[in-house]
């Protein structure tokens, strides 16, 4: 029985990157072996064990045989016979396939029959081997590691491979789940444009986002947008919001932001009248097909639907500001507004030549409902109801007292 260190911890290692969770292949051991030394089973589909004391993850070295479409079309073999080179030949990058003997640092006992070292010197993303094909996550995973390794390119025959998979509908047989799954990794890492890019390069993004996918080619008002095209404006909001470590619904809320932007009627371009509401209905039906989460999905609607009244608050009245955090709901979901806020900023922000830009939108609104949830309603409500106000009369006090509150910030 040999124990290997593989994948991500032997590539960041290398790359001088920290490492987070360690990987572990085993060369010559049965699943009874690995129970008897008191490793805990835990893989579904292949044996995958955890390690008595340090709880790290210890698969058996496999192989893998394509029989249906899709994800889960895999017939996998993990006996003692198969060799760390067959194991690490069934892996999505080269820079993925390094192996390294357990008890070994540094450079000491690598193992490299693909060529990875080779690829992370000359900052490229390769397939291991034509198995790649096989399964159409790996595009979504590629993509990912192009977003973490922004300097990263991708080999020519990789991208043609790619390209293949695409056209002979292998993304179309992805579930919603692993889809969203590799989407949200992707939009947390350095910079996410360079997913979208690579999706696009190979036809990808049109299959699963096409929302997204047409907005490349719109073009928008250059006196609002320097940049015009409203993919390049996308691309550019993304990064923005990595920048800003912004969290996860954040940079979902960007992604949809203007998708609205894509269905413009020709004739009326480069101006993009409503595109706010087609924004967010598109959005419905982007989020009931991935699935995705309700925290993302509320947040997507409320800045598909008013990042252009946001943009345009600073003109706005104290009787206009608290309408807008009413519709906003900003009263019972404060920080979901502040967040909305921060959407907004990556949405100003992420425009040519504007990335260094202040904007005061945002620190006047959070003052706003700042001076809006300090008015006591229960002391207006019962002051309203022993004047002989009833239901919608009440609602109306306490709303001309938010106002009076906001009136009086001193902005």
């Amino acid at each position: 029985m040999q124990v290997y260190k593989v994948g991500g911890a032997v590539r960041d290692a290398l790359l001088g990157l920290p490492v987070q969770d360690i990987d572990w292949v085993v060369v010559g051991a049965t699943p009874e072996a690995m129970a008897a030394q008191g490793y805990l089973p835990v893989g579904r589909d292949f044996p995958v064990f955890l390690h008595p004391r340090t709880r790290e993850e210890y698969a058996l070295a496999r192989t893998e045989r394509k029989t249906a479409r899709g994800y889960h079309g895999f017939a996998f073999q993990a006996t003692p016979e198969v060799t760390l080179e067959q194991d690490l030949a069934r892996r999505d990058l080269t820079i993925n396939a390094i192996a390294q003997p357990a008890g070994e640092s540094g450079l000491d006992g690598l193992i490299d029959p693909y060529g990875g070292r080779r690829d992370l010197a000359a900052r490229v993303l390769r397939h291991v081997t034509g198995a790649f094909r096989e399964d159409p996550v790996r595009i979504l995973r590629l993509a990912r590691f192009a977003a973490r390794f922004s300097d990263f390119s991708v080999a020519p025959e990789t991208e043609a491979l790619m390209r293949q998979m695409v056209a002979g509908g292998e993304v179309d047989a992805l579930v919603p789940e692993r889809v969203w799954q590799e989407l949200s990794r992707g939009l947390m890492e350095p910079r996410p444009s360079r997913m979208l890019d690579v999706l696009r390069a190979c036809g990808a993004l049109a299959r699963l986002l096409p929302e997204v996918d047409r907005l490349w080619g719109v073009p928008q008002r250059a006196d609002y947008h320097p940049e015009i095209d409203t993919g390049v404006h996308l691309g550019l909001v993304l990064d923005m919001s990595a920048r800003l470590q912004a969290p996860l619904s954040v940079r979902f809320a960007c992604l949809c932001h203007d998708l609205g932007k894509g269905t413009t009627p020709p004739e009326v371009l480069p101006r993009h009248i409503g595109h706010e509401q087609r924004s967010a209905q598109l959005l419905r039906g982007l989020c009931e097909r991935l699935r995705v989460p309700t925290e993302c999905r509320e947040l997507a609607d409320i800045v598909a639907r008013e990042h252009g009244n946001i943009h345009r608050s600073q003109e706005f009245n104290a009787a206009a500001l608290v309408r807008l955090l009413d519709r906003c709901d900003a009263w019972r979901r404060p920080q979901r507004f502040a967040d909305a806020l921060l959407a907004c900023e990556c949405d100003a922000r992420g425009r040519g030549g504007l990335q260094e830009a202040s904007y005061p939108q945002r620190p006047r609104l959070l003052a706003a409902l700042q001076a809006a949830q300090a008015v006591d309603t229960a002391a207006v409500a019962a002051a309203a109801a022993g004047n002989g106000a009833r239901g919608p009369q009440i609602g109306e006090r306490i709303l001309a007292a938010r106002v009076a509150a906001v009136a009086g910030m001193g902005h």
